[in-house]
């Protein structure tokens, strides 16, 4: 690592930003040493804001019907080969209550843009879980919706809403999706979502194809400037049924390598260990964590289809039962000094 790398880094911890340019060099300039350095200055900054604490929040995946066509994703509209599903109102509400008894106060309800999960339905459904779990935190991840709808689902008890940018360059994005979806409206939905009061996430794939380090550096001044309250990012991994089959998958390296920068860049945001981490290494959320992450996210999905939620290939945690994925996880994070906790989890401001 040279001298100017070690400047970079010192000033991204101190001050909490670069200019664009500077992002770039840091990709390009990444090694193992500088990886150390920024995971080291990572976990000290996570410590002091969370100490040994890490979030769970219980994923329920309500359904595999998409109306997109998104060119990286299994459960596409064009994969005729998608094995669909979509859970009832009173599936969500039965992983839930499973999942309150096991500890969680969070719940993410995800899910493929499906038509049939209308304003009504869902606000419906997010009402339910509210009354019956006024303690727990509601988190959507339903995709691109209008801002009348996201004002609907915030004033039925929403607290959170996850929508991954998936990249800050629009011509990226352009090759990414299909022609009917805009960058311009992605980044419109994270505003409106900000302005109606949500906690809001953002997130992108690491190693997506054409991504470049000018890519992703616009996607750090992105998060930087936005600030979000929580940001995921996980690596690429392809699917067999998509345009993108035969490209190579992003690498556990770089993946945290970037987290770290992130939470250097936004010290209190909410970071998960994802399960695509998990997926590409068997270590990967517990080195997630120690790379500056503080938030895992077991399956409370209901067994039989945990395996069709299918947005990539080899999924881990598919045959794990919720209270084997809880205790699992809860073994690894001890593992490493850390701890989960039953908590709503929301962000803490230092």
């Amino acid at each position: 690592m040279n001298g100017r790398m070690m400047k970079r880094i010192d000033r991204l911890t101190t001050q909490h930003s670069l200019p664009e340019s500077e992002y770039v060099e840091l990709i390009e300039g990444r090694d193992d040493e500088s990886a150390r350095l920024l995971a080291e200055r990572a976990s000290v900054l996570r410590r002091a804001i969370y100490g040994d604490t890490v979030f769970t929040r219980g994923l329920i995946e309500i359904s595999s019907i998409c109306r997109n066509d998104c060119l990286y994703c299994g459960i596409r509209r064009g994969n005729a080969h998608a094995d669909r599903y979509r859970l009832s109102r009173e599936d969500i509400l039965a992983c839930a209550a499973e999942g309150y008894a096991l500890g969680f106060r969070t719940f993410v309800l995800q899910g493929g843009e499906d038509p049939f999960f209308t304003d009504d339905v869902l606000c419906g459904i997010v009402s339910a879980l509210k009354a019956r779990h006024p303690d727990c935190a509601v988190t959507l991840s339903m995709g691109e919706r209008s801002r009348d709808s996201y004002r609907a689902l915030r004033h039925a008890g929403a607290d959170r809403y996850l929508l991954r940018h998936e990249t800050a360059d629009p011509g990226h994005y352009a090759r990414l999706h299909p022609k009917e979806m805009s960058f311009e409206h992605r980044m419109r939905c994270l505003q409106d979502l900000r302005e109606l009061g949500y906690q809001v996430g953002c997130g992108f794939m690491v190693g997506s194809p054409f991504q470049t380090p000018q890519t992703l550096a616009k996607d750090l001044k992105f998060i930087e400037v936005f600030q979000p309250d929580m940001c995921g990012i996980g690596p690429f991994i392809p699917h067999h049924d998509t345009p993108f089959r035969d490209e190579p998958a992003g690498t556990l390296e770089e993946t945290l390598f970037l987290l770290s920068v992130i939470r250097l860049i936004h010290p209190p945001v909410l970071l998960p260990a994802t399960t695509a981490l998990g997926t590409i290494d068997p270590q990967g959320r517990e080195k997630g964590i120690l790379a500056g992450a503080n938030v895992v996210m077991p399956n409370l999905s209901p067994m039989e289809v945990r395996s069709k939620y299918a947005l990539y290939d080899n999924k881990i945690c598919t045959d794990d039962e919720s209270a084997q994925c809880r205790q699992c996880l809860d073994r690894r994070m001890r593992g490493i000094g850390c701890r989960l906790v039953v908590d709503r989890g929301d962000i803490r401001h230092p």
